[in-house]
């Protein structure tokens, strides 16, 4: 119980609580003390010295007849008065004996008196008087004592209720604090054990733990879409290496075979060369967005100017579009943008790549840039055979190759690198239907300055 955190806070607070409690209290209990004790202080020395002035004048017949009338007519109860010889043996007050934790030596005193068969704490003033008498003038402050007892007596209950409530409320919030954390501890649990699909109860109330349980809801969601990318990406990989490791086994092993002569070795050899680097454009394609989804790219940003990336892969690409009798028209307004000039190239090289592929012979491909208050937009148009609306949010996932695109060449990673770089730039990729053909549209955020 004392390793719960709630306890020992709710403890803390009931510890503070009696503690500034206290200290209130005490504070208003010496202020008020203080100014009681000077009261008393000055009405007792009043007394006494007018009773020691009387002595001097009257005798000592007078003094004990003053303090009889004093102690007779006196309608302050609290008022203590007694007259007593060189023995300390009394001849008049209000008071049976001589107090004991009274010397014999003048001076202010605070003793226990007794009184009606009582013993009272008392303030006193003792004066010694001609002749070797002893005069005591003082108060009875038990009613302060009695005071100061109910206010300690109720700071203890009080503290040993505010520690009672404080456990109990403690004890009641670690009941409900472990019901929460015992959930989200279930969910960790169940992410350990290899379950990704259960998710940690959300109470509907708004408050802490509804947060907390709501980002690591989204965590688990982002992992679980992590581990089935990285399964789906193995299980690409696997499939589209297969056929072309498979074929180039499959040619060297007939060259080793039949030994053909060199003149016929060399065309094998070309296609074994064909094949290898379409697998190490795999794994660089891999390796560039491993790059891009780390982030670490970003230390490569710098002021670019959209319009010039775009010119450079229009003049990369309008040769191969004119070898098809394709138009290829490129409109590119000045716009500043932060981001890698090379990232961008690429990916909107891959988007004109696309399009050169699948336009088909006469037809024609437009690549413009824009701007507004929003950001800035590179637009590919082309007239090929377009994506199905039901294709298009699935062909952003890696080695994904739609039904239109099986018999061209390709890995399927053209535009998942678009949508990482777009991703990696704070902006995104925007398919839609040209009729005939695609749209694409690559948009960078309000982070994009206007022409020069």
């Amino acid at each position: 119980m004392l390793r719960s955190a709630s306890l020992r806070l709710a403890l803390a607070f009931a510890a503070l609580f009696v503690f500034s409690s206290s200290l209130l209290v005490g504070a208003l209990w010496w202020t008020t003390s203080g100014y009681l004790d000077r009261e008393i202080n000055a009405v007792i020395l009043s007394e006494a010295n007018a009773l020691a002035d009387q002595s001097r004048a009257i005798g000592l017949p007078g003094l004990i007849e003053a303090v009889r009338r004093r102690v007779a007519e006196s309608r302050d109860d609290k008022a203590i008065y007694l007259l007593a010889d060189p023995a300390l043996r009394p001849l008049v007050g209000n008071i049976s004996a001589w107090p004991a934790q009274v010397g014999r030596a003048a001076g202010a005193y605070e003793a226990d008196v007794e009184r009606n068969g009582e013993v009272h704490r008392a303030r006193l003033v003792h004066y010694i008087l001609p002749a070797g008498l002893h005069l005591l003038v003082g108060r009875d402050i038990q009613d302060r004592v009695a005071v100061r007892n109910a206010i300690f007596d109720a700071l203890l209950w009080g503290g040993l209720i505010a520690v009672l409530i404080g456990a109990f409320a403690g004890i009641v919030f670690r009941r409900l604090v472990i019901t929460r954390v015992a959930a989200i501890g279930q969910a960790a649990s169940a992410i350990v054990g290899g379950n990704l699909r259960d998710r940690v109860p959300v109470a509907g109330s708004g408050d802490e733990f509804d947060a907390l349980a709501g980002t690591i809801n989204q965590l688990l969601a982002q992992i679980e879409r992590l581990i089935d990318g990285v399964r789906n990406v193995s299980n690409a990989i696997a499939h589209d290496l297969r056929t072309p490791l498979a074929e180039t086994r499959a040619r060297l092993e007939e060259l080793l075979r039949k030994r053909p002569p060199p003149e016929a070795t060399f065309p094998a050899i070309e296609d074994t060369v064909e094949d290898i680097d379409r697998l190490i454009g795999v794994f660089n394609a891999l390796l560039r967005l491993a790059e891009i989804d780390s982030s670490v790219r970003r230390a490569g940003f710098a002021r670019v100017d959209l319009a010039d990336v775009v010119r450079s892969v229009a003049e990369l690409y309008q040769p191969a579009a004119e070898a098809k009798g394709i138009s290829f028209a490129c409109d590119a307004a000045t716009v500043m943008v932060d981001g890698d000039p090379s990232l961008l190239a690429q990916a909107i090289g891959n988007l004109v790549d696309n399009a050169v592929k699948y336009a088909p012979g006469g037809s024609a491909i437009a690549v413009a840039v824009t701007h507004d208050a929003a950001g800035a937009r590179v637009v590919v148009r082309d007239s090929g055979p377009g994506i199905p609306d039901a294709e298009k949010p699935k062909v952003t996932e890696r080695f994904y190759r739609g039904d239109a695109s099986r018999s061209a060449p390709g890995v399927g990673l053209g535009l998942s690198l678009v949508q990482a770089v777009a991703a990696l730039h704070g902006g995104r990729l925007e398919l839609a239907d040209n009729n005939p053909g695609l749209a694409a549209t690559l948009f960078l955020p309000s982070r994009v300055n206007g022409p020069k």
